[in-house]
């Protein structure tokens, strides 16, 4: 399976609140099919499914679906139940709405808000008493099913083109470690609105209270934006016409995503509205095809995709990334996923890769992980098998 890895310093942060807890974390990692000797390797990386398990080993384990990084418990259930709300909205703002209200009803849990107005995203305000009259004079004159929401005719503020921002107003960071939280109820966010609507959100930006962590420079990947730390609040902006996309989904739509999540939720669906998501998805499926793999050049890639090669470069600099880039990205995760199945032979995958030779593919594997293919392969193993999931039980 050729997915995203997840770095090592994730894995430490959903651990850290079940360590507080004073619960022992091995059997979480193992439960997962994780090494816990990964933790100690700064440039180790896990496959998507694999953190997603985790994740809910420690929700089960915690009985929180904070991971116990809040300030209280968010007891389970309690996201499902914010989706079912969601589901008989007429629109996304509504949608956003309900899901700000209902997450205010719980002491403890995060105060949220959606913001419209021009291009900074100041303007109406929903942050749990509704968006009464103040949305409806701002930016419209009710939506579909008479809810008077005002999403139906969003089109912007004057001359300015309407922004849309969504906020976590409360500090949800009582711990070093708890600055997860707030990047995985934004991630989170970000992903159950385009799993609403059926449709990928670009985002204009997004922001953070706290500092520039050491990684900072997976964000802009990860949100598909540009990223900024140390700002006044925790925020993400993005066109303010999609708050008024219909919701094209039902219960049993709910309950499927719900019986995958978090997978689902922490993944970039393959909706096709950014560049970089159109490339690399031509990338994995060129990897993923009958016979010898080849990665096309950055030239068939803007051939396909009917754009000149410039174009393509600048549309991919504009989204924060590039060809290069994302070719190296989708090798080392296929690589990753690979050897963590334990069954490709090392000649092999460097070969399905596409690189000339195997020295070629230790380098830049080493590069990569800080590790060589035999080493990472080897190393979960002796943690007690939890290198690859048996025959038939891969995600």
């Amino acid at each position: 399976m050729t997915g995203p890895t997840i770095a090592v310093h994730h894995v430490r942060a959903v651990l850290s609140g079940a360590r507080r807890a004073g619960m022992d974390t091995v059997p979480l990692l193992q439960a997962a099919r994780i090494s816990p000797l990964l933790l100690g390797d700064e440039r180790a990386r896990i496959s998507a499914d694999r953190f997603a398990r985790l994740v809910k080993e420690v929700q089960r384990a915690t009985g929180d679906e904070f991971l116990g990084l809040g300030p209280l418990p968010s007891r389970r259930g309690t996201f499902a139940m914010m989706g079912l709300a969601c589901l008989g909205c007429p629109d996304l703002g509504t949608a956003l709405e309900r899901a700000v209200r209902f997450y205010g009803l719980f002491p403890g849990g995060p105060e949220m808000a959606v913001t419209v107005g021009g291009e900074g995203g100041a303007g109406a305000c929903s942050d749990g008493s509704g968006y009464g009259a103040a949305s409806r004079a701002g930016y419209g004159t009710g939506s579909a099913a008479g809810t008077g929401s005002g999403y139906g005719a969003v089109s912007g503020l004057g001359a300015t083109p309407a922004t849309a921002e969504f906020s976590i107003r409360t500090d949800l960071r009582p711990y070093p470690e708890a600055t997860f939280l707030a990047e995985s109820v934004m991630i989170i966010w970000h992903r159950l609105s385009s799993w609403l609507i059926g449709r990928r959100i670009p985002l204009r930006h997004a922001r953070f209270a706290h500092p520039a962590p050491a990684h900072a420079h997976e964000y802009e990947l990860l949100f598909g934006c540009a990223v900024r730390f140390g700002s006044p609040r925790t925020a993400a902006a993005f066109d303010a016409r999609w708050l008024a996309a219909p919701v094209v989904r039902d219960e049993a739509a709910l309950t499927a995503m719900l019986r995958r999540a978090p997978a689902d939720l922490l993944s970039r669906r393959e909706y096709g509205t950014t560049v970089t998501e159109r490339v690399r998805r031509t990338l994995v499926l060129a990897l993923r095809a009958a016979g010898p793999a080849r990665l096309p050049e950055a030239a068939e890639v803007a051939a396909r995709l009917a754009v000149s090669p410039a174009t393509l470069r600048r549309r991919l600099q504009e989204e924060g990334t590039s060809y290069r880039r994302l070719k190296d990205a989708v090798r080392r995760d296929a690589a990753i996923s690979s050897l963590a199945a334990g069954r490709e032979p090392i000649a092999e995958l460097a070969a399905r890769l596409g690189f000339s030779e195997d020295t070629a593919f230790h380098r830049a594997f080493r590069r990569w992980t800080g590790t060589t293919p035999g080493a990472y392969r080897l190393r979960p193993r002796a943690a007690g098998g939890a290198a690859g999931a048996p025959p038939g039980q891969q995600s």
